[in-house]
């Protein structure tokens, strides 16, 4: 059985949300168990079917507002985010899906998992939808404002594996998120990176990549620094939200606007639901130990079944050990 332990506690709508998520986990998928780290009485009052759930007790939350992660991890010893994440780093557990404080749980996978040998910066890599019904990923999202050219190159390779094994792409393709098409376009970094994508064996390189096509890229990959790729990704939550607001501000605005929403009521469901963040179920760190999902901290029942179902497929797949056995065996230890 696959075990993945969930910070019941963290989030918008914890614990009820995360309760309702994991008991709709274990309905859909049969090789799991799941561990829920929270206030039990209170975790007790949704947990209508505790078949392959238990519930281990925490007695404190950390803040999703908390200024100091760093220090709140290592004085909380009792939060629900760091019992589960100990939890994962002793082997008790094989993932962890947490929807609480970003910045706490990036502190408390650096301080308590631990990144695989070798693997000089972690990323946040959420998988965004595009208009090709095709899924692709994004780094960095947040984790290093300043990054070397090399660090993104293990990044890089790390998110071709996981499109091989969990999204299910055959060869994907890496893109440079940058100013424009043409080589020696950008920064310095930009164009030391384009350098060594060019020149690599790791995987296919699609060169520059302009964010106005990033919901229609020629690559699956899109990869930038976290200051960079952070911005494109809230640009696209924003952009999707707003035109969602506008479409049916219009659609309300007369009488047979009103009767097209209805007779196309299915179809706006259907955009809203691609564009959604929850059909995903969250963003991965690479380069731990072990995996840590992070879903959104609004994340409702249905967000948070999809970040168990994704962290399951990345423990079943063996992502983590694929991307740290090359790096130890083929590598002497890094990718160069």
């Amino acid at each position: 059985m696959i075990r993945i332990a969930v910070d019941a506690m963290g989030g918008d709508y914890a614990p009820k949300e995360q309760v309702l998520g994991a008991m709709k986990a274990i309905k859909e998928i049969d090789d799991i168990e799941i561990i829920l780290y929270g206030d039990e009485d209170t975790i007790r009052k949704h947990l209508t079917n505790d078949e392959r759930i238990s519930i281990v007790q925490s007695d404190y939350v950390i803040p999703m507002d908390e200024k100091n992660p760093i220090g709140a991890i290592r004085r909380h010893k009792d939060a629900s985010m760091v019992m589960a994440l100990n939890s994962v780093s002793l082997g008790e557990n094989d993932a962890i899906v947490s929807s609480g404080a970003t910045q706490a749980l990036i502190a408390g996978a650096h301080l308590i998992i631990r990144r695989m040998e070798g693997f000089k910066r972690t990323a946040i890599a959420p998988v965004i939808p595009t208009v090709t019904h095709k899924k692709a990923i994004l780094l960095d999202t947040g984790a290093n404002l300043q990054i070397r050219p090399e660090h993104m190159l293990q990044q890089a390779y790390f998110a071709k594996i996981y499109a091989e094994k969990i999204l299910g792409i055959d060869n994907p393709r890496v893109g440079l998120i940058n100013i424009g098409t043409e080589k020696g376009k950008g920064r310095d970094l930009d164009k030391e990176v384009f350098d060594l994508f060019t020149e690599t064996d790791l995987f296919e390189f699609s060169g520059n990549i302009e964010p106005k096509t990033i919901l229609e890229p020629d690559c699956d990959i899109l990869i930038s620094d976290g200051f960079t790729a952070n911005i494109v990704m809230k640009t696209i939550e924003g952009t999707a939200k707003s035109m969602g607001k506008l479409l049916k501000e219009n659609l309300m605005s007369s009488f047979f606007g009103k009767i097209a929403g209805l007779l196309a009521r299915k179809n706006l469901k259907n955009f809203k639901k691609q564009l959604s963040a929850e059909e995903i179920g969250g963003a991965v760190i690479y380069g731990l130990k072990k995996p840590v999902i992070k879903a959104q901290g609004a994340s409702k029942a249905y967000g948070f079944y999809n970040g168990i179902r994704q962290a399951a497929n990345i423990v079943r797949n063996q992502v983590f050990e694929t991307v740290e056995n090359y790096i130890q065996n083929e590598s002497g230890g890094e990718i160069e």
